[in-house]
């Protein structure tokens, strides 16, 4: 997929892994903020389950893009781009730890979506290792959010 030559599927792809990409850059900075800022009772809890998910996020990113680079596409790699695409937000600063949890269930719940959005695009392209890992990104999101509604008591 060479992005000049691009047919419809393949534009409509491409523009799912960026999808991804933009809001997997946006977590990873939002992820980095509850990690440094949690406090209170559960602040080991949390502050270990944020790194675990920004190191998780920073795979997915630089996975995702390899993988639009190996099909012919241009991934987004700037903050400016990222957030302009995004779907997911900013962490506004000063979230209690129970909104922190809350608002990585809801965006892990967009993503959710939004890869199952890709993987059709993806099956109309006829590309099943795009939905192979874009399978493998939703799994795993299915896992945190059921263990992260856990956590609110859900």
């Amino acid at each position: 997929m060479s992005n000049q030559n691009l047919t419809q599927n393949e534009l409509a792809l491409e523009k799912q892994l960026n999808l991804q990409i933009a809001n997997w850059t946006v977590l990873y900075t939002k992820l980095h903020n509850f990690h440094w800022y949690v406090k209170g009772p559960n602040f080991f809890t949390l502050h270990e389950k944020f790194e675990e998910l920004y190191n998780e996020t920073a795979t997915n990113i630089d996975e995702l893009a390899e993988r639009l680079l190996a099909i012919g596409g241009k991934p987004v790699a700037t903050l400016r781009d990222s957030l302009s695409i995004a779907t997911v937000s900013e962490a506004n600063g000063g979230e209690t730890p129970e909104a922190m949890v809350s608002a990585i269930v809801s965006d892990f719940s967009v993503l959710q979506d939004e890869l199952k959005q890709g993987m059709e695009a993806a099956e109309q392209s006829q590309d099943e290792a795009t939905g192979d890992l874009l399978l493998g990104i939703l799994s795993a999101l299915e896992k945190h959010n059921w263990m992260l509604n856990a956590y609110l008591g859900k």
